[in-house]
């Protein structure tokens, strides 16, 4: 549906921008004309999930080419890590191989707004993992929070997953940019409407991703246009941003140390073998898919890792069964993760087996149980990756 006023690139509402503790090491590197990498972590909207090209007209992608237009296509390097379907808690278990170990990162955008659910403790834990985590192993990486718009993200007040994430935000100085402000103002002021720019009132269409671009080019701008040192919102250079590891978490047994481990390190298994999906559909990952695969009943796998808690990440589609899982000579408990988004395709699900606020050794016993969910077609059961944190 066309609108019954164009958008003009300089016309549509500003973001709210909270500027904090700035991204000093970034604006560095811009001043002296080195090059930079720039991460994407997040959703399918960061991934480009709606966008008639995801690599070109999403919000990502857009971001990309301005970047490269502004200071020089040779000078900028991006990473896509965004990921459908994922909240932070997968995303800050999903830092270290799908960003970190790219190499240095100079700044990382975290867009799980959208994604997190209604657990506040959870969503901390997840967003003040990603900050302390890329702080710990990347400590001159700058961040900053995205928030994106949905209906649950659009109306009077600051909805509840973007100001969970603001409460991190603010504790640790982190810059935000809040697209879904934006657009509600454009709403409000008759623009636009949502559906017009999202049709599902998730996924933006190009439009909607132009405008979120937008966004994204009104906050990056101001570090391109001054060459001094990064200042904080209050006038004054702040180095709260690169001494996060010094204040206390927000939440104990947050996923600071949230790292993902390949299948094929567990080496004490039963029935199992490993493979990868091949020819079989798949949505949501586009990484290394070897992984251990059973079929019948009785098939078993343990391991030990040490942290605060533990999980697995499994493939999950059409024929997956139910599992069972022990921790440290526990009782088994039986778990049955088959919904409908199975029946269409395999696709990343995580499950925390265990958490804890303090380090400890953890034995970990998996079972195929041989049974199903009444709307899976068979008992497959596939482990991806074990997450530890």
């Amino acid at each position: 549906m066309p609108h019954s006023k164009p958008i003009h690139p300089h016309a549509y509402p500003k973001p709210i921008i909270h500027t904090r503790s700035g991204l000093p090491a970034f604006q560095d590197k811009i001043g002296k004309g080195l090059p930079v990498t720039v991460a994407f972590l997040g959703g399918s909207i960061t991934e480009g999930a709606g966008a008639s090209d995801a690599d070109k007209t999403s919000w990502r992608g857009l971001t990309q080419t301005w970047l490269k237009d502004r200071h020089g296509a040779d000078q900028v390097a991006c990473i896509n890590a965004g990921v459908g379907g994922t909240d932070s808690t997968f995303g800050a278990h999903r830092l270290q191989e799908h960003v970190l170990e790219h190499g240095p990162v100079d700044l990382l955008l975290v867009e799980f707004s959208v994604n997190d659910g209604t657990d506040r403790s959870e969503s901390i834990r997840g967003m003040e993992g990603i900050v302390r985590g890329c702080r710990r192993r990347s400590p001159q990486t700058d961040l900053c929070f995205v928030y994106t718009a949905a209906d649950k993200n659009l109306g009077p007040g600051v909805p509840f997953n973007i100001a969970v994430h603001e409460e991190v935000a603010a504790y640790y100085g982190i810059p935000s940019v809040n697209y879904a402000s934006a657009i509600q103002q454009g709403v409000e002021e008759g623009r636009w409407t949502w559906r017009e720019l999202a049709p599902d009132g998730v996924h933006p269409n190009d439009e909607g991703h132009a405008l979120y671009a937008g966004f994204a080019r009104e906050f990056l701008e101001s570090f391109f246009e001054t060459r001094a040192a990064a200042t904080a919102e209050t006038g004054h250079a702040t180095s709260i941003g690169r001494d996060v590891l010094s204040l206390p978490p927000l939440v104990a047994g947050n996923y600071e140390y949230g790292r993902m481990i390949r299948a094929d390190s567990i080496l004490s298994q039963r029935g199992f073998d490993y493979n990868g999906l091949q020819h079989k559909p798949v949505m949501n990952w586009r990484y290394d898919d070897g992984h251990l695969e059973a079929l019948s009943e009785g098939a078993s796998l343990s391991y030990i890792v040490t942290g605060r808690g533990t999980g697995l990440c499994l493939f999950m589609g059409p024929d997956s069964g139910i599992l069972e899982y022990a921790v440290n000579g526990g009782p088994f408990q039986e778990v049955n993760l088959f919904d409908d988004w199975c029946k269409l395709a395999y696709r990343p699900v995580i499950i925390m087996l265990a958490s804890g606020s303090e380090p400890a050794e953890m034995q970990v016993e998996v079972r195929n149980t041989g049974r199903k969910d009444v709307e899976s077609l068979g008992t497959r059961l596939q482990v991806l990756r074990i997450l530890s944190h």
